[in-house]
């Protein structure tokens, strides 16, 4: 082998090797928890005021978890292990084009006014976020303002950091869309008269 075939090797098998890198970490299949230079960041927050009672919202948000599962949501949460107010649960998110991000969490529900989630693999080594609900007294009506707040880490200083742009857009765009599907179900559900101030 010429040394131009074996540079050209070398140099493919480098860019192979960087790609499967990058899609493991994207994708959350090669998890790195190095513990070296971490730096933490926020998460939101997002919030939504929602023309339903707090409880309502609640059972909309843990029907995933807690309750039957329809086939979409299926295809997106994966409830791996059932506890009496835990579970363990794999979400997959579609992030590029055919790439899907999996991320297992803890979810811990604390009825009707928090549920809490903790990232156990995924692709940043740590990640801990809430959903806060509470409910709006309006003369007409009860609404319900959801909240959502949380904290990112990643490893390596700057590089790290920079890693950590990539993941918090599309994390928080995925919690956006969870929010507005919340919200149209919540308010198809709820049976109490609103009327906006």
């Amino acid at each position: 082998m010429s040394v131009a075939s074996r540079t050209c090797f070398a140099v493919g098998a480098a860019g192979a090797a960087a790609l499967t890198s990058y899609v493991g970490l994207v994708t959350g299949a090669l998890p790195v928890d190095l513990g070296i230079g971490r730096r933490t960041r926020p998460l939101g927050p997002l919030t939504l005021e929602i023309r339903a009672p707090r409880e309502v919202v609640f059972d909309v948000l843990s029907e995933p978890y807690l309750g039957r599962q329809t086939r979409a949501v299926a295809e997106k949460v994966r409830v791996l292990q059932r506890g009496s107010d835990m579970v363990l649960a794999a979400h997959r998110t579609r992030v590029r084009g055919h790439l899907i991000a999996t991320t297992v969490e803890t979810v811990r529900f604390t009825r009707p006014e928090r549920i809490d989630f903790f990232l156990t693999r995924g692709p940043v080594p740590y990640a801990s976020d809430q959903f806060l609900l509470e409910t709006v007294e309006h003369g007409h009506g009860e609404a319900t303002h959801l909240g959502y707040t949380g904290e990112l880490g990643t490893d390596l200083w700057n590089v790290g950091s920079r890693w950590a742009d990539l993941v918090v857009a599309p994390w928080e765009r995925a919690v956006a869309a969870t929010f507005a599907a919340v919200k149209t179900e919540a308010e198809r559900r709820s049976t109490s008269p609103f009327t906006p101030v």
